[in-house]
């Protein structure tokens, strides 16, 4: 989700070319995704990290439960760099990129901490397994599908927009019954985007192969799939979760 997808041929090597051609493009999609994978757990296990130990400290509670300035700097922090990588990407340095993802993931670890007040360990525990499955399974699909998930974008972009509404109208009606609708269509949303973006993601590899753009896509698809993974696991949480 972090940057317009072009129509493609789901990464397939061009038609015709010889067999060897085909089988170092294959071996190099295998590493360009490896990569990706590598980055989006590593952002998620540093955010699980920072959340924790944030949260134990006590500081979570001290600054994310009071109403002070600092809460909302680092609950608006990481939007405005998700929103910096995502139209700047073609002025930073791939270094940048990569300082900027390892930024947004502890801000988010410290926004996200507030979860470990709210529910008990096993459930937080519980869900982020069933989100793992979740996503892996449906990444696997996007993956290795041959059918055109393209024309999902548009709709799953009017999702997301449509949840972003919700969550701001029920910040004032608090409505319990909204919260579940929400938190459904959330985890149905994010599922798709995992698939899309999966296949996405590797659909770009034939356009940055070979060039300096690459350093920078494998970033900026770890973040993708790193949103849709953090925010599947945060609607399936009021599902799953156990409160204290």
């Amino acid at each position: 989700m972090a940057w317009q997808d072009p129509r493609t041929t789901f990464g397939q090597a061009p038609v015709g070319t010889a067999p060897q051609t085909q089988v170092a493009y294959d071996a190099g999609l295998r590493s360009y995704m490896l990569k990706v994978y590598n980055y989006m757990a590593s952002g998620v296990l540093l955010t699980g990290i920072v959340a924790m130990l944030f949260a134990s400290s006590g500081m979570a509670a001290d600054i994310m439960m009071g109403g002070g300035m600092l809460k909302w700097v680092i609950i608006l922090s990481p939007l405005a760099i998700v929103m910096a990588m995502s139209f700047g990407q073609n002025k930073f340095s791939t270094t940048t990129i990569q300082a900027m993802f390892w930024g947004f993931a502890t801000l988010m670890g410290l926004s996200l901490s507030t979860i470990f007040l709210v529910y008990t360990g096993a459930s937080i525990a519980s869900t982020f397994f069933a989100t793992s499955a979740a996503f892996l399974g449906l990444s696997l699909f996007g993956y290795t599908t041959k059918k055109d998930l393209s024309g999902w974008g548009s709709f799953l972009i009017m999702g997301v927009v449509g949840l972003l509404v919700a969550m701001v109208i029920n910040i004032f009606l608090q409505s319990s019954m909204m919260q579940l609708v929400i938190s459904a269509i959330g985890v149905l949303v994010f599922a798709g985007l995992t698939a899309y973006d999966t296949q996405r993601i590797k659909s770009m590899y034939q356009y940055v192969a070979g060039t300096d753009m690459v350093g920078k896509t494998v970033v900026l698809s770890a973040l993708s799939l790193y949103l849709d993974f953090i925010n599947m696991f945060q609607f399936l949480l009021y599902f799953m979760g156990s409160r204290e």
